[in-house]
């Protein structure tokens, strides 16, 4: 059971492309990854847990190995790309869950944890954030083009999409240089150079303002629903700061928190860090009666 397995899911216009590992009547997690990667992120992680969890990760639309229909077609937004994950969770019965939320995952899969409180059987929150504290001072092109949607505001929003930002920012900031494998931010940039994936991309980004607008209703779910909750996050992040992950025991004061000695792509380093601290985590978290030993 500890070999990762392929496969595809129909959700209605979307081919949803997934890797599970794990026995399928051990509890689930699900993996929810972010930009602009893809479920290969969890690659490490994946067969650290896959001896007492079910693991399933999906590719969003707009990422990875997943097909979706074209820009004018289907809408690239947060909640068209939540409505395709709940149409996946339900078509492969997952009527329980941990949710691991990383980056673009964290709104996806709490979209999901709001609309269906009683799946979710804990969170674990890595780098993925639901609090403007977490915002660093490195959002200006963005936060301009959601005040302002033109063309020049695209444009100026476009470099996030470049490779020496994915390879040199968002993967190598506070990265240690000697665990940084070259794998994961090569196969993002391929995925980048596709055609049509910067636009997808780029209104993904306008769209980014539908999450700041609804944290306050995910912090409404937490205090209302008190799911058990572990922040593990790369402290060195350039986009999202420690106080992000600090901000969750304000409504849900036993969460837990570690901050890790990595960046933002911290399971590129830490995969056998972040799987230690999930275990203790879930352990407690989730029923141990359900748990495989």
């Amino acid at each position: 059971m500890m070999t990762t397995r392929y496969g595809v899911q129909h959700v209605g216009d979307v081919d949803v492309f997934y890797r599970e590992a794990g026995s399928r009547d051990a509890p689930v997690i699900l993996l929810l990854h972010g930009f602009p990667t893809a479920s290969h992120m969890f690659r490490d992680l994946i067969p650290l847990l896959a001896d007492r969890f079910r693991l399933i990760a999906p590719d969003l639309p707009g990422f990875g190995q997943t097909k979706a229909p074209p820009r004018g077609t289907f809408d690239y937004t947060f909640d068209r790309l939540a409505d395709v994950i709940e149409g996946f969770t339900e078509a492969m019965s997952l009527d329980r869950y941990a949710l691991y939320i990383f980056d673009y995952g964290a709104p996806v899969g709490l979209r999901l944890a709001m609309r269906h409180p009683e799946r979710v059987s804990a969170i674990i929150s890595q780098n993925g954030n639901a609090y403007v504290e977490g915002f660093s001072d490195e959002w200006g092109p963005w936060e301009a083009y959601w005040r302002e949607p033109n063309a020049v505001n695209r444009e100026a929003c476009r470099p996030s999409l470049a490779p020496d930002t994915i390879r040199n920012w968002q993967y190598g900031t506070g990265a240690n240089p000697d665990l940084l494998s070259p794998d994961g931010y090569e196969l993002d940039i391929a995925y980048m150079a596709r055609p049509g994936a910067e636009e997808i991309q780029l209104d993904l980004i306008l769209n980014y303002h539908s999450n700041v607008a609804l944290y306050p209703a995910f912090q409404s779910y937490f205090r209302e629903h008190r799911p058990p909750l572990l922040a593990v996050w790369g402290r060195h992040d350039p986009a999202f700061l420690p106080a992000g992950a600090v901000a969750y025991q304000r409504d849900l004061p036993d969460a837990r928190v570690h901050l890790l000695d990595a960046g933002h792509f911290a399971l590129e380093t830490h995969a056998e860090e972040v799987a230690t601290l999930m275990r203790a985590f879930l352990d407690s978290a989730i029923d141990p009666a359900t748990v495989k030993t």
